[in-house]
Protein backbone atom coordinates (compact mmCIF):
# COMPACT_ATOMS: atom_id res chain seq x y z
CA UNK A 1 0.00 0.00 0.00
CA UNK A 2 1.62 3.24 -1.13
CA UNK A 3 1.42 6.36 0.99
CA UNK A 4 -1.59 8.64 1.19
CA UNK A 5 -1.57 12.31 2.31
CA UNK A 6 -2.51 11.08 5.81
CA UNK A 7 0.83 9.26 6.03
CA UNK A 8 2.93 12.43 5.92
CA UNK A 9 1.81 13.93 9.27
CA UNK A 10 1.68 10.42 10.77
CA UNK A 11 5.32 9.70 9.90
CA UNK A 12 6.37 13.16 11.06
CA UNK A 13 4.53 12.69 14.36
CA UNK A 14 6.27 9.32 14.81
CA UNK A 15 9.64 10.95 14.22
CA UNK A 16 9.03 13.73 16.75
CA UNK A 17 7.61 11.27 19.27
CA UNK A 18 10.64 9.05 18.78
CA UNK A 19 13.03 11.94 19.37
CA UNK A 20 11.17 12.75 22.59
CA UNK A 21 11.49 9.12 23.69
CA UNK A 22 15.23 9.36 23.09
CA UNK A 23 15.57 12.68 24.92
CA UNK A 24 17.25 14.25 21.89
CA UNK A 25 18.38 17.82 22.49
CA UNK A 26 16.62 20.75 20.85
CA UNK A 27 19.30 21.39 18.22
CA UNK A 28 19.35 17.75 17.09
CA UNK A 29 15.56 17.61 17.02
CA UNK A 30 15.23 20.74 14.90
CA UNK A 31 17.96 19.67 12.48
CA UNK A 32 16.45 16.22 12.02
CA UNK A 33 12.94 17.62 11.55
CA UNK A 34 14.25 19.83 8.76
CA UNK A 35 15.93 16.90 7.02
CA UNK A 36 12.86 14.71 7.39
CA UNK A 37 10.61 17.42 5.95
CA UNK A 38 12.93 17.61 2.93
CA UNK A 39 12.56 13.93 2.00
CA UNK A 40 10.71 13.72 -1.35
CA UNK A 41 7.78 11.73 0.04
CA UNK A 42 7.45 14.00 3.06
CA UNK A 43 7.46 17.04 0.77
CA UNK A 44 4.64 15.57 -1.34
CA UNK A 45 6.91 14.93 -4.33
CA UNK A 46 6.90 11.11 -4.31
CA UNK A 47 3.68 9.14 -3.90
CA UNK A 48 4.61 5.79 -5.43
CA UNK A 49 6.36 4.58 -2.29
CA UNK A 50 5.29 2.67 0.82
CA UNK A 51 5.44 4.12 4.32
CA UNK A 52 8.07 1.55 5.46
CA UNK A 53 10.38 2.83 2.73
CA UNK A 54 9.88 6.42 3.89
CA UNK A 55 10.35 5.42 7.53
CA UNK A 56 13.56 3.63 6.57
CA UNK A 57 14.85 6.92 5.16
CA UNK A 58 13.83 8.63 8.42
CA UNK A 59 15.60 5.95 10.47
CA UNK A 60 18.81 6.39 8.47
CA UNK A 61 18.72 10.09 9.37
CA UNK A 62 18.09 9.20 13.03
CA UNK A 63 20.98 6.73 13.14
CA UNK A 64 23.40 9.14 11.50
CA UNK A 65 22.46 12.08 13.72
CA UNK A 66 22.53 10.07 16.95
CA UNK A 67 25.52 7.89 16.05
CA UNK A 68 23.56 4.77 17.00
CA UNK A 69 22.38 1.92 14.75
CA UNK A 70 19.76 0.87 17.33
CA UNK A 71 18.56 4.06 19.07
CA UNK A 72 15.34 2.47 20.34
CA UNK A 73 16.96 -0.50 22.13
CA UNK A 74 15.85 0.79 25.55
CA UNK A 75 12.31 1.32 24.30
CA UNK A 76 12.23 -2.23 22.92
CA UNK A 77 13.57 -3.72 26.14
CA UNK A 78 10.96 -1.85 28.18
CA UNK A 79 8.14 -2.97 25.90
CA UNK A 80 9.18 -6.61 26.17
CA UNK A 81 9.56 -6.38 29.96
CA UNK A 82 6.12 -4.81 30.34
CA UNK A 83 4.42 -7.56 28.37
CA UNK A 84 6.46 -10.33 30.02
CA UNK A 85 5.17 -9.10 33.39
CA UNK A 86 1.64 -9.46 32.05
CA UNK A 87 2.31 -12.82 30.38
CA UNK A 88 1.69 -15.13 33.40
CA UNK A 89 -1.80 -13.71 33.93
CA UNK A 90 -2.58 -14.07 30.22
CA UNK A 91 -1.34 -17.67 30.24
CA UNK A 92 -3.71 -18.34 33.13
CA UNK A 93 -6.56 -16.81 31.12
CA UNK A 94 -5.67 -19.06 28.18
CA UNK A 95 -5.63 -22.16 30.38
CA UNK A 96 -9.19 -21.40 31.53
CA UNK A 97 -10.57 -20.28 28.18
CA UNK A 98 -13.16 -22.36 26.33
CA UNK A 99 -11.44 -21.34 23.07
CA UNK A 100 -7.76 -20.70 23.88
CA UNK A 101 -6.75 -20.46 20.22
CA UNK A 102 -9.39 -17.79 19.59
CA UNK A 103 -8.30 -15.88 22.69
CA UNK A 104 -4.64 -16.11 21.66
CA UNK A 105 -5.54 -14.74 18.23
CA UNK A 106 -7.43 -11.85 19.84
CA UNK A 107 -4.47 -11.07 22.12
CA UNK A 108 -2.07 -11.15 19.19
CA UNK A 109 -4.03 -8.59 17.18
CA UNK A 110 -4.47 -6.37 20.25
CA UNK A 111 -0.72 -6.50 20.74
CA UNK A 112 -0.48 -4.27 17.68
CA UNK A 113 -1.45 -1.43 20.07
CA UNK A 114 2.26 -1.28 20.98
CA UNK A 115 3.45 1.07 18.26
CA UNK A 116 5.58 4.21 18.01
CA UNK A 117 3.35 5.32 15.11
CA UNK A 118 0.18 5.34 17.21
CA UNK A 119 -0.89 8.66 18.68
CA UNK A 120 -2.06 8.61 22.32
CA UNK A 121 -0.52 5.23 23.05
CA UNK A 122 -2.03 3.71 26.21
CA UNK A 123 0.11 4.11 29.32
CA UNK A 124 -1.41 1.02 30.96
CA UNK A 125 -1.19 -1.80 28.42
CA UNK A 126 -2.92 -4.38 30.63
CA UNK A 127 -5.99 -2.20 31.11
CA UNK A 128 -6.06 -1.31 27.42
CA UNK A 129 -5.79 -4.91 26.25
CA UNK A 130 -8.23 -6.36 28.78
CA UNK A 131 -10.71 -3.62 27.98
CA UNK A 132 -10.62 -4.42 24.28
CA UNK A 133 -10.99 -8.16 24.99
CA UNK A 134 -14.50 -7.42 26.23
CA UNK A 135 -15.52 -6.95 22.59
CA UNK A 136 -15.01 -10.40 21.05
CA UNK A 137 -13.77 -10.96 17.54
CA UNK A 138 -16.54 -11.80 15.06
CA UNK A 139 -17.17 -15.54 15.09
CA UNK A 140 -16.62 -15.91 11.34
CA UNK A 141 -13.13 -14.40 11.63
CA UNK A 142 -12.06 -16.88 14.29
CA UNK A 143 -13.55 -19.74 12.31
CA UNK A 144 -11.85 -18.59 9.12
CA UNK A 145 -8.51 -18.37 10.91
CA UNK A 146 -8.85 -21.92 12.21
CA UNK A 147 -9.83 -23.19 8.76
CA UNK A 148 -6.70 -21.63 7.26
CA UNK A 149 -4.55 -23.28 9.92
CA UNK A 150 -6.10 -26.70 9.26
CA UNK A 151 -4.95 -26.52 5.63
CA UNK A 152 -1.45 -25.24 6.38
CA UNK A 153 1.52 -27.55 6.87
CA UNK A 154 4.10 -24.80 6.45
CA UNK A 155 3.48 -21.44 8.13
CA UNK A 156 5.53 -18.25 7.98
CA UNK A 157 4.89 -15.70 10.76
CA UNK A 158 6.20 -12.19 10.05
CA UNK A 159 6.90 -10.43 13.36
CA UNK A 160 6.34 -6.74 14.05
CA UNK A 161 6.96 -4.84 17.28
CA UNK A 162 8.65 -5.64 20.57
CA UNK A 163 6.15 -6.18 23.37
CA UNK A 164 3.73 -7.40 20.72
CA UNK A 165 6.09 -10.34 20.13
CA UNK A 166 5.27 -11.67 23.62
CA UNK A 167 1.63 -12.08 22.56
CA UNK A 168 2.72 -13.53 19.22
CA UNK A 169 4.61 -16.20 21.17
CA UNK A 170 1.40 -17.12 23.02
CA UNK A 171 -0.43 -17.52 19.72
CA UNK A 172 2.38 -19.59 18.22
CA UNK A 173 2.26 -21.90 21.23
CA UNK A 174 -1.49 -22.40 20.84
CA UNK A 175 -1.08 -23.12 17.13
CA UNK A 176 1.57 -25.76 17.83
CA UNK A 177 -0.65 -27.41 20.43
CA UNK A 178 -3.29 -28.11 17.78
CA UNK A 179 -1.48 -28.41 14.48
CA UNK A 180 1.47 -30.42 13.27
CA UNK A 181 2.85 -27.51 11.27
CA UNK A 182 6.35 -26.32 10.48
CA UNK A 183 6.45 -22.68 11.60
CA UNK A 184 9.11 -20.11 10.75
CA UNK A 185 9.12 -16.79 12.60
CA UNK A 186 10.78 -14.01 10.57
CA UNK A 187 12.26 -11.01 12.40
CA UNK A 188 14.19 -7.94 11.26
CA UNK A 189 17.90 -8.29 10.53
CA UNK A 190 18.58 -4.58 11.09
CA UNK A 191 17.00 -2.61 13.97
CA UNK A 192 14.08 -0.52 12.71
CA UNK A 193 12.15 1.63 15.18
CA UNK A 194 10.78 -0.66 17.91
CA UNK A 195 10.52 -3.74 15.69
CA UNK A 196 11.77 -7.08 16.95
CA UNK A 197 15.16 -8.46 15.91
CA UNK A 198 16.74 -11.82 16.73
CA UNK A 199 18.16 -10.32 19.92
CA UNK A 200 14.79 -9.32 21.35
CA UNK A 201 13.01 -12.46 20.13
CA UNK A 202 15.49 -14.56 22.12
CA UNK A 203 14.29 -12.99 25.40
CA UNK A 204 10.54 -13.59 25.21
CA UNK A 205 10.14 -17.37 25.12
CA UNK A 206 9.42 -18.25 21.51
CA UNK A 207 8.16 -21.88 21.52
CA UNK A 208 10.90 -24.42 20.85
CA UNK A 209 9.03 -25.83 17.85
CA UNK A 210 9.28 -22.51 16.00
CA UNK A 211 12.29 -21.75 13.82
CA UNK A 212 13.38 -18.09 14.08
CA UNK A 213 15.22 -16.44 11.16
CA UNK A 214 16.25 -12.92 10.19
CA UNK A 215 14.72 -11.44 7.05
CA UNK A 216 18.13 -10.59 5.55
CA UNK A 217 17.19 -7.01 4.63
CA UNK A 218 20.14 -4.62 4.79
CA UNK A 219 18.46 -1.46 6.10
CA UNK A 220 16.23 -0.22 8.96
CA UNK A 221 13.08 -1.06 7.01
CA UNK A 222 10.02 -1.66 9.25
CA UNK A 223 8.28 -4.06 6.89
CA UNK A 224 8.86 -6.94 4.48
CA UNK A 225 10.05 -6.30 0.92
CA UNK A 226 10.70 -9.74 -0.54
CA UNK A 227 13.14 -8.65 -3.24
CA UNK A 228 15.36 -7.29 -0.47
CA UNK A 229 15.03 -10.35 1.78
CA UNK A 230 17.58 -13.15 1.84
CA UNK A 231 17.24 -16.00 -0.68
CA UNK A 232 16.46 -18.28 2.28
CA UNK A 233 13.51 -16.15 3.38
CA UNK A 234 12.19 -15.77 -0.18
CA UNK A 235 12.30 -19.56 -0.54
CA UNK A 236 10.51 -20.05 2.79
CA UNK A 237 7.80 -17.56 1.83
CA UNK A 238 7.35 -19.06 -1.63
CA UNK A 239 6.97 -22.55 -0.16
CA UNK A 240 4.61 -21.56 2.66
CA UNK A 241 0.99 -22.65 2.74
CA UNK A 242 0.08 -19.72 4.99
CA UNK A 243 1.78 -16.42 5.77
CA UNK A 244 0.71 -14.60 8.93
CA UNK A 245 1.70 -10.94 8.63
CA UNK A 246 1.63 -8.84 11.81
CA UNK A 247 1.25 -5.07 11.87
CA UNK A 248 0.92 -2.12 9.55
CA UNK A 249 4.49 -2.04 8.26
CA UNK A 250 4.34 -5.62 7.06
CA UNK A 251 0.91 -4.97 5.53
CA UNK A 252 1.97 -1.78 3.73
CA UNK A 253 4.95 -3.50 2.13
CA UNK A 254 3.72 -7.06 1.63
CA UNK A 255 0.40 -5.98 0.13
CA UNK A 256 2.42 -4.63 -2.82
CA UNK A 257 3.77 -8.11 -3.57
CA UNK A 258 2.54 -10.55 -6.20
CA UNK A 259 -0.93 -12.11 -5.63
CA UNK A 260 0.78 -15.51 -5.34
CA UNK A 261 2.07 -14.18 -2.01
CA UNK A 262 -0.76 -11.88 -0.87
CA UNK A 263 -3.36 -14.50 -1.76
CA UNK A 264 -2.05 -16.83 0.95
CA UNK A 265 -1.36 -14.12 3.52
CA UNK A 266 -3.36 -13.42 6.66
CA UNK A 267 -2.89 -9.76 7.64
CA UNK A 268 -3.34 -9.13 11.37
CA UNK A 269 -3.31 -5.52 12.59
CA UNK A 270 -5.28 -2.69 14.12
CA UNK A 271 -6.93 -0.19 11.79
CA UNK A 272 -4.92 2.78 13.07
CA UNK A 273 -5.50 5.41 10.39
CA UNK A 274 -8.07 6.64 7.89
CA UNK A 275 -6.43 4.91 4.86
CA UNK A 276 -6.64 1.58 6.72
CA UNK A 277 -10.25 2.24 7.70
CA UNK A 278 -11.10 2.93 4.05
CA UNK A 279 -9.13 -0.04 2.75
CA UNK A 280 -10.55 -2.61 5.15
CA UNK A 281 -13.97 -1.09 5.72
CA UNK A 282 -13.13 -0.92 9.43
CA UNK A 283 -13.62 1.57 12.26
CA UNK A 284 -10.69 3.41 13.83
CA UNK A 285 -8.58 1.10 16.03
CA UNK A 286 -10.73 -1.90 15.13
CA UNK A 287 -8.93 -5.28 15.00
CA UNK A 288 -8.46 -6.40 11.40
CA UNK A 289 -7.82 -9.95 10.25
CA UNK A 290 -7.82 -9.84 6.45
CA UNK A 291 -7.53 -13.21 4.82
CA UNK A 292 -6.40 -14.03 1.32
CA UNK A 293 -5.97 -10.51 -0.07
CA UNK A 294 -6.24 -10.94 -3.85
CA UNK A 295 -5.87 -7.32 -4.90
CA UNK A 296 -4.70 -3.95 -3.62
CA UNK A 297 -8.21 -2.98 -2.65
CA UNK A 298 -9.92 -5.19 -0.07
CA UNK A 299 -13.68 -4.77 0.36
CA UNK A 300 -13.72 -5.92 4.00
CA UNK A 301 -11.84 -7.79 6.67
CA UNK A 302 -14.17 -10.77 6.71
CA UNK A 303 -12.78 -14.15 5.62
CA UNK A 304 -12.78 -14.75 1.88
Amino acid sequence: MVIEPDCIPCIFRMAVSGLRELDADSATTRELCGKIASLPAMAGKSWDVTSPRVIEQVMVLFNEALGDEDPFRRVKENQNRAMLRLSPALKEDLSRASDPLGLALHLAVLGNTIDLMLANRPADLETAIRGKLETPLPENIGRGFKDRLEAAGRIVYLADNCGEIVLDALLLKEILRRHDARITLVVRSVPAMNDVTLKEAATVGIPSGVRVVENGMNGPYPGTCLERCSPEVREIVTGADLIISKGGGNFDSLSEEDPSVTGKTLFILLSKCRPYCDFFGASMLEPVIAQGLKSKRAPSHAPV
